[in-house]
């Protein structure tokens, strides 16, 4: 593995040495952490750590990605959340496979306190009070242990102006045969919520501006982006549904509080293939909207609301020529709603599942 650096990283590395695709595992709203003091708490943990053997033996994917949600915070009590945030990634850890993660809701969540707790029939759980502070872990505790505690992560804090936002970065992911050109740059943010509002702000949308424009000037490199909670285009995207890949469509979309522009760069922004959220359990659809997609991952975690089966989704990146595939890897094993996500139709026909899947993808090119 390349070595890392503050502003880009190589995140080439090769399970597979002999492929031309790069595969990318995302686990969203895993939730560990929920009902501690419970039996039910601990073996939901148990489940989702089940959930992510599978999907990792099963693909062998080079890189993961932890879309938010990681941890419920408003359910822990002890002083250090970062414990159950180590367990979530150990599935990843343990296989020598490299990670990144953003931030959701829950992850800094306060504590709330149950109110069966103060009932006649459940009363407060025995606790050890000496371990417990009920305050909730700090972002960019939670970030600043994952980083310094493990080699394999590629999570950044981000800007300091940015704050109270933390992980906002940016990733290079590199060529197998040209270290110095890029194959696609993953952007990720934090979409707030928990400590402060849900939304991206103004300031993130400029800093993606000022480093789109730093690291990818001409816009020839592909981007794709990630965050945890969905901007309020996904609503009038759900609206319709047309064209759109998925197996479950059973709630309504739960957006940011509010729109500050970010949306509007990225539709502008001719490179941008794709944006990937998870926080609604009860979806798992792709749709297509103007140039790009709007894509929510897969509920992976038994943590957190829904009975629905769990998964993850999966991205495969091809190098030469450049497509982006994605598909669902299920619990049991099996796979579906496989698709092309990243070849533009031809001139003057809409952005579809149909024209996706038959088209042929553009020629290749590298950043200059």
């Amino acid at each position: 593995m390349a070595a890392r650096s503050d502003d880009l990283c190589t995140t080439r590395t090769r399970r597979r040495p002999e492929a031309n695709n790069f595969k990318i595992a995302l686990f969203a709203d895993l939730h560990f952490g929920e009902e501690s003091w419970t039996e039910w708490g601990p073996r939901q943990d148990s489940n989702s750590l089940r959930v992510m053997s599978i999907v990792l033996d099963k693909e062998e994917p080079d890189f993961v990605i932890y879309l938010g949600d990681v941890i419920t915070a408003n359910n822990i009590m002890i002083k250090n959340a970062s414990l159950y945030w180590d367990a979530a990634v150990s599935p990843t850890r343990d296989r020598g496979i490299p990670w990144s993660t953003v931030f959701g809701n829950h992850d800094d969540a306060p504590f709330e306190w149950p109110l069966e707790w103060f009932s006649q029939i459940t009363g407060i759980p025995q606790l050890r009070y000496e371990e417990c502070s009920f305050r909730g872990t700090t972002r960019l505790d939670l970030m600043n242990n994952e980083i310094k505690q493990n080699t394999l992560s590629y999570s950044k804090i981000g800007p300091k102006t940015l704050w109270p936002s933390v992980s906002n970065y940016v990733l290079k992911l590199s060529s197998s045969t040209d270290s110095e050109a890029a194959v696609v740059f993953f952007y990720f943010f934090d979409s707030g919520g928990g400590s402060y509002p849900q939304v991206i702000s103004n300031s993130q949308v400029k800093w993606f501006q000022q480093k789109s424009k730093e690291v990818n000037p001409d816009s020839r490199v592909p981007e794709i982006i990630f965050w945890h909670i969905p901007s309020k285009t996904f609503k009038k995207v759900d609206k319709g549904k047309k064209n759109c890949i998925g197996s479950i469509f059973l709630e309504d979309v739960a957006a940011q509080e509010a729109e500050m522009g970010m949306m509007r760069v990225v539709e502008e922004r001719p490179s941008v293939k794709a944006v990937f959220v998870g926080h609604n359990h009860g979806l798992d659809w792709c749709c297509p909207y103007k140039k790009l997609w709007l894509c929510f991952a897969r509920h992976t975690g038994y943590g957190g609301y829904g009975n629905w089966s769990r998964g993850a989704r999966i991205l495969e990146i091809n190098e030469k020529p450049f497509s982006l595939k994605t598909w669902i890897r299920m619990e049991d094993g099996h796979l579906h709603t496989s698709t092309l996500v990243a070849v533009p139709p031809a001139e003057g026909q809409p952005l579809s599942a149909t024209t996706i899947s038959t088209l042929a993808p553009p020629a290749f090119s590298n950043a200059a």
